[in-house]
């Protein structure tokens, strides 16, 4: 399939009611943030919001909504920082490419057809030429190259789990997250439906994925997302059905995924999407959706142990997904259902967390992605 015709527009909108007032500061203290949403959703949003938030206080400022983007549920962006990439989460998924480094804005650049269904989670390759993509609803994983402008190529590979099959309850595969491990060396994707994350070798010549192995959770555990520690040894999953978070010992030479005994995620009824590690691999957090919270834990034994903290509120309702800072001073909360991000300062030498303020107004924030 040929690059899909776009068109986009960048509409400046004042910031919304409730949001968190930038105060007048410096210019090198604001950054760059943008939003996933869903257009498709009664109340959503109408393609990826743009907005900026100050580095130190957290308050965050809208600038405006590039349209023509749609169902933009979940965003990345090139290691060079100029391009953004979201998925189209629909029956007929796609990826879309956006330039960030234009004088006029961010400017859609094309989108691929995934060649499934309900595409949730998409990364790039650190070789900045591979963008990988999960389809939820078809189970499946595929690849597109990405070229000098940041535009993607026709897609080189698709792969469907087949085996072992669906866990208790599912209808099939459902592939959540495809991310690159820190060594480089293999590429995991993680599968709700198949109770199951599997570890791919990707030819960085063909765009093709070869699978070397795979690691099963207990059944009807339903994975849903995992962060590694910045040691490249470990990684912390998140159990969506079990309501636990499990961590992983990994290879790097054979790129097999061991996990652990499943842990608490500090709620009777947690529904945990998301968990995230600070840079120094001192500390994780974990979004769970059941009491509206964020789980926080000590990380030890060099990576291999968490330790439940505490739980504090999110300040929302519903948080789908959790990112860090770059300078991993700030903790910002998607919150679908209050339609609402949440940012939180946080704490270098204790993991703690504390709010910076009232919440930013976003419709059916289902994502963010501070640069």
């Amino acid at each position: 399939m040929g690059v899909l015709a776009a068109t986009s527009a960048v509409v400046a909108v004042p910031a919304p009611t409730g949001a968190v007032a930038a105060p007048s500061r410096t210019r090198a203290a604001t950054r760059p943030l943008f939003l996933g949403t869903y257009t498709s959703t009664p109340g959503g949003g109408t393609g990826v919001g743009l907005a900026t938030y100050d580095s130190e206080t957290g308050a965050i400022s809208g600038t405006g909504t590039l349209t023509g983007v749609d169902n933009p549920s979940y965003l990345a962006v090139h290691p060079d920082g100029s391009t953004l990439y979201t998925v189209n989460e629909q029956q007929d998924g796609g990826v879309t490419a956006i330039s960030l480094s234009g004088d006029g804005g961010p400017t859609v650049l094309g989108t691929r057809s995934t060649g499934g269904a309900g595409p949730t989670h998409l990364s790039v390759h650190p070789g900045g030429q591979w963008l990988l993509s999960a389809n939820y609803t078809s189970g499946s994983v595929a690849v597109h190259p990405i070229g000098a402008s940041g535009a993607l190529g026709e897609r080189t590979d698709l792969v469907t789990h087949s085996a072992p099959p669906p866990g208790p309850g599912q209808n099939g595969p459902h592939a959540h997250q495809i991310v690159t491990t820190p060594d480089g060396g293999h590429v995991v994707a993680v599968d709700l439906g198949n109770d199951t994350v599997y570890t791919y070798r990707l030819d960085t010549a063909a765009g093709t994925l070869t699978q070397v192995s795979y690691a099963t959770l207990p059944p009807g555990a339903g994975p849903r997302h995992l962060a590694f520690h910045p040691s490249g040894l470990f990684a912390y999953l998140a159990d969506e059905l079990a309501n636990t978070v499990t961590v992983c010992a990994y290879d790097p030479g054979t790129g097999e995924l061991t996990p652990g005994e499943p842990q608490s995620t500090g709620s009777g009824s947690g529904f945990p999407s998301q968990p995230v590690v600070t840079g120094n691999g001192a500390f994780a957090y974990l979004a769970n959706r059941g009491p509206n919270s964020l789980a926080r834990y000590a990380i030890e034994a060099d990576g291999a142990e968490l330790r439940l903290l505490d739980t504090v509120p999110v300040g929302g309702d519903y948080p789908r997904q959790l990112a860090l800072s770059p300078a991993g001073n700030l903790l910002f909360a998607a919150n679908q259902r209050s339609n609402s991000v949440t940012v939180f300062h946080v704490d270098q030498d204790t993991g703690e967390l504390r709010s910076a303020g009232a919440p930013f107004m976003s419709p059916v924030a289902v994502c963010t992605l501070p640069l």
